[in-house]
């Protein structure tokens, strides 16, 4: 480290910017791998667990940390009833691909996402289950960025260039629904 460089670790109202890695404890693979830094202001907005965030304060640009987290823990067990198989043909076919995720929406309005876990030449088996439910992982963290955040990414949450800002289009009140 230079001596232009100063210390700066993770702390409320710091813009951190990070990348990581979700590994099965038991197998060692890698589940999911963030390679695009998600950049969030900390103590502002939850993007992690909070096992997680609580690990990453204090730390500094440049630290790799390993967090292990229970899923049950973090998600509850495994709800069976969130698994369901039906008949191919009652499934529209852009969906007949493992993998694929389908929001679906209850009889109150709530929404949640199901992945598609099973096609065989018959049927499809959703689960709305987490896809980490019943997994002991680490994530593995490498932290690139630390510094103050600015008052307008402090109202973000997070940088500012990272998704573009619809609230003048949407502040009417009005809701945008995705096109199915």
């Amino acid at each position: 480290m230079n001596d232009m460089t100063m210390e700066d670790p993770v702390a409320d109202g710091k813009l951190v910017e990070l990348t990581y890695k979700v590994i099965d404890a038991k197998s060692k693979s890698v589940l999911t791998e963030v390679e695009f830094p998600i950049g969030y202001v900390h103590g502002v907005n939850e993007v992690l667990a909070p096992q997680v965030t609580a690990e990453i304060t204090g730390k500094l640009p440049g630290d790799v940390i390993e967090v292990p987290i229970d899923c049950n823990k973090l998600f509850g067990a495994r709800d069976e009833s969130l698994v369901i198989t039906d008949l191919l043909e009652n499934v529209p076919k852009e969906y007949h691909k493992v993998g694929t995720a389908i929001l679906m929406e209850g009889e109150q309005g709530n929404t949640k996402t199901f992945l598609v876990t099973r096609v065989d030449n018959k049927s499809i088996t959703i689960d709305g289950n987490n896809p980490l439910c019943g997994r002991e992982v680490v994530f593995k963290l490498h932290i690139l960025t630390v510094r103050d955040a600015t008052d307008e990414e402090i109202e973000f949450g997070g940088p500012l260039a990272a998704e573009p800002d619809i609230s003048e289009i949407v502040g009417s009140g009005q809701k945008i629904k995705p096109v199915q």
